[in-house]
């Protein structure tokens, strides 16, 4: 029933902060029902009950609300395409670039980005602040293990560097640690810092509608300084960066002017 789902997405907003009406309604309607009925409710209705008061099944459906799927140096020619053209036109400009990883899960995403910072620049003046508005997934990042498959596309010199083995599982050396600093916030609904260098943000906003992805591409215009750049995923391409004040700079990646 539709209303059953528009009070749920009332009743969440209300509790969270989390706005689900921003979300494609059909993919996010889909995975939220299939969790449900695997814990055995008929409704959202029912659902949003149990949620009110069970704090590890709100988890849960935090986790299945945002997708979380990442991996170390993800489409791996893109990051050539930072590592050899944008950090050094970025470090010309700014010897302490400021670096932001929106919505960047379980922190492959921010520590790739030092590791390829690392190249440039000492550890000592790395930073990179990296958001997620899932606790789990936080967690899990500023942990940072993790399973052998995610290192597939990582350059061997790299985690052979930057993490130590333990049988099949991986952890990030503290120096890289270091490097990253790891905030929850709503890309939706809270304000952006800056300004930027470099905003990172990527495979994210196809989950969501038109409109929610227009007003973040122009938080994150106004967050960036002139000439700072945002990198977006790879299917992801902005078809008219101008509306925002960007150029493109390079396949996926966008100047502000």
């Amino acid at each position: 029933m539709p209303q059953d789902y528009e009070h749920f997405i009332s009743r969440i907003h209300q509790k969270t902060g989390i706005n689900l009406a921003l979300y494609k309604e059909a993919q996010m309607k889909r995975r939220l029902t299939s969790l449900y009925q695997k814990k055995g409710y008929s409704s959202f209705k029912e659902f949003f009950q149990v949620l009110d008061k069970d704090q590890q099944l709100m988890n849960e459906f935090l986790d299945r609300m945002t997708i979380n799927v990442s991996e170390f140096y993800r489409n791996a020619k893109r990051w050539e395409v930072l590592d050899k053209s944008i950090i050094p036109e970025l470090l010309s400009r700014n010897p302490n670039p400021k670096i932001w990883s929106a919505a960047c899960s379980t922190g492959e995403e921010p520590y790739t980005l030092a590791m390829v910072l690392s190249k440039h620049m000492p550890l000592s003046r790395i930073q990179v602040l990296a958001t997620d508005i899932d606790d789990n997934v936080l967690a899990k990042a500023r942990r940072g293990v993790y399973a052998e498959r995610s290192l597939n596309e990582a350059p061997r010199e790299m985690v052979k560097k930057f993490f130590r083995q333990d049988g099949s599982y991986y952890t990030v050396e503290d120096d890289i640690k270091k490097t990253v600093t790891f905030k929850k916030q709503n890309l939706l609904a809270d304000r952006f810092g800056g300004p930027f260098d470099l905003i990172v943000c990527r495979n994210v906003l196809i989950y969501f509608t038109e409109e929610a992805k227009e007003s973040i591409y122009h938080k994150f215009s106004a967050a960036l300084r002139p000439g700072g750049i945002l990198f977006v995923g790879s299917t992801e391409q902005i078809f008219n960066p101008g509306t925002y004040d960007f150029e493109t700079a390079d396949t996926f990646f966008y100047r502000k002017k």
